[in-house]
């Protein structure tokens, strides 16, 4: 009877323990999926129906600066008794829920790790499209956040190492071992990576602190230096050749940050002037007011035929990875 007791007593406080510490110990399989590859948990009526329509809109929208459409995500509808086991394993999800309180929540490692899951919630289709086209921007962030730390992940399993941009600008930036230092003149830098159909490129420089001023010419400032670094710098394949701005599409334009210092991103179109070669490029002229001064760092990529989108992921997602000393 001793033994029985004690057996009794060992195995409740075993419990109570684990009890009392399961959030603590819960472990989350690894996340897994493509690049930008969005998960999608909807009912096949509202999918097919005006929500589905409202999340399309949203997130399969196409990128700005690309030469042709490319959408933001690639949608993978999941009906929400099919979301299960591999299925939740997916990095980022969006998850649409009838509610009678419309909402928006957006949480992390719900399933796996790293995730993010932004749940959508509301009492009628109306409402759940009015609540994805509220917080538009605010979903659309949460999830590319989360891709771009994935992809600033994987560029730091090889990293690009002998350089001597930290010494020379200040600033510490990650891109992948594959990529070369193609020119390095005082403190200019064009670094890029050869790919199947062309090369990717990263150029880094300084401008003086108040050489662009934030008006409403800002814009045409940004094109006219970005037009004379490519003068200088980035000749073509003939002779008298150079990259410039293509004029006949009209740049994107917004603020953000980057390490926390206020950037100005401009997205458009470049080509080669006498020469037919063109492609995407996004340019951040950033403020660094602490070294009085601008930074800018432009990636652009050359891939003729092919999709471009997850080049100039991938170079975003290097720019975004910049640290100031």
């Amino acid at each position: 009877m001793q033994k029985m007791f004690l057996a009794a007593m060992a195995l409740l406080l075993i419990t109570a323990c684990n009890d009392g510490n399961s959030s603590n110990k819960r472990i989350l399989s690894e996340s897994s999926g493509k690049i930008n590859n969005l998960s999608v948990v909807v009912d096949n009526d509202l999918w097919e129906g005006s929500v589905g329509e409202t999340i399309r809109n949203i997130l399969a929208a196409p990128v700005h600066g690309l030469p042709q459409d490319e959408p933001l995500f690639i949608l993978s509808q999941i009906p929400p008794l099919v979301f299960t086991d591999f299925a939740q394993k997916s990095r980022i999800v969006l998850k649409i829920e009838k509610s009678d309180k419309p909402n928006v929540k957006i949480a992390n490692n719900v399933f796996a790790r790293p995730q993010r899951v932004v749940v959508v919630s509301g009492g009628s289709e109306e409402e759940i499209s009015q609540q994805l086209t509220l917080h538009a921007d605010q979903i659309v962030m949460a999830l590319k956040n989360e891709e771009i730390k994935e992809q600033q992940r994987r560029i730091k399993i090889a990293p690009h190492t002998n350089n001597t941009i930290k010494k020379k600008l200040g600033v510490s930036i990650t891109f992948p071992s594959a990529y070369r230092i193609a020119s390095e003149d005082g403190k200019f830098y064009w670094i890029r990576k050869d790919i199947t159909t062309g090369t990717t490129n990263i150029l880094l420089y300084e401008l003086p602190y108040g050489s662009i001023k934030d008006n409403d010419s800002l814009v045409s400032q940004i094109i006219k230096v970005r037009d004379s670094i490519g003068k200088a710098h980035i000749p073509g394949p003939l002779d008298g050749s150079y990259m410039v701005t293509e004029d006949a599409y009209t740049p994107f334009l917004a603020k953000t940050t980057i390490d926390d210092k206020l950037a100005f991103e401009t997205r458009g179109i470049w080509d080669v002037k006498n020469a037919f070669m063109s492609g995407p490029f996004v340019n951040y002229v950033i403020d660094d007011v602490s070294n009085s001064r601008l930074l800018v760092v432009e990636g652009f990529a050359f891939a003729p035929s092919v999709d471009k989108r997850d080049y100039m992921f991938e170079l975003e997602a290097i720019i975004k990875s910049i640290e100031f000393k």
